[in-house]
């Protein structure tokens, strides 16, 4: 394994992060030397995530991230292990239906809206007080190109990540000025997520993208640790939108 970095001092917890956008997130933060809390629901998963990012400086906890004790138990175990949480990323989501939304089962909206949203509000709430309310640090909430435009077939999930944007507005206001908060908006990226909007048709799917390809973990990832440097501590309450050039289409 590579050798790792000095330590930055600072702490992250993210969500989600035994693969795709959270494990590229994940990455980032490990090679600036940060130490990392990662999740997600399966333990063996995050168990091997965590052992390829460095068992030194990584730990997983295992949990559906809408569970308030999930969340609860996360920022303990972070605070325990690390004794601060600068960093909060909330990345896990869920999109588990596609069709119109008239036809959607509410019991469905109710699930994507307490995985995809209230998760986000719980555990901006838990390190909140746990940590940053006193000390300062940055929330980064991982949103959608969805939540910008009307997204045929996926409306749940558009405007779950719609109000995931308007969340970051509201802890950015709150939260201010001893911690920031920004949402990151990605297009398509290619990960076991989103394969069905490109499998086997990737090169078809990212002829609509200016830069010429889909998005890859480690975009996200670079752009979250921005998000969470000092080379960003003017910015709060943003909304990056990582697209590779695809709404640059709207124009042609």
């Amino acid at each position: 394994m590579t050798e790792l970095p000095a330590l930055s001092g600072k702490v992250a917890l993210i969500t989600g992060a035994s693969r795709g956008i959270g494990y590229g997130i994940a990455e980032a933060f490990v090679a600036r030397g940060d130490r990392v809390c990662i999740t997600g629901r399966t333990e063996e998963a995050l168990k091997e995530a965590a052992e390829k990012l460095g068992a030194d400086r990584v730990i997983a906890v295992a949990g559906k991230a809408h569970d308030e004790d999930h969340q609860a138990i996360a920022v303990e175990r972070t605070m325990e292990a690390f004794g601060r949480v600068d960093f909060l990323v909330n990345n896990a989501g869920t999109n588990p239906v596609f069709g119109p939304i008239a036809d959607l089962d509410l019991n469905v909206a109710r699930k994507v809206f307490e995985t995809n949203v209230v998760s986000a509000l719980g555990f901006a709430q838990k390190t909140w007080h746990a940590w940053q309310k006193d000390n300062g640090g940055a929330i980064v909430n991982i949103a959608s190109v969805a939540g910008l435009n009307a997204s045929p077939f996926i409306g749940a999930y558009g405007i779950s990540k719609a109000a995931m944007i308007n969340l970051t507005l509201q802890l950015a206001h709150e939260f201010a000025p001893g911690v920031r908060v920004n949402t990151i908006a990605p297009a398509v990226v290619k990960t076991k997520f989103a394969q069905a909007l490109y499998e086997g048709r990737e090169e078809e799917a990212a002829a609509s993208y200016r830069l010429g390809r889909l998005g890859v973990p480690s975009d996200i990832g670079g752009a979250a640790a921005f998000l969470t440097s000092d080379q960003s501590d003017w910015i709060t309450g943003q909304t990056l939108v990582l697209d590779g050039g695809h709404y640059l289409n709207a124009a042609v």
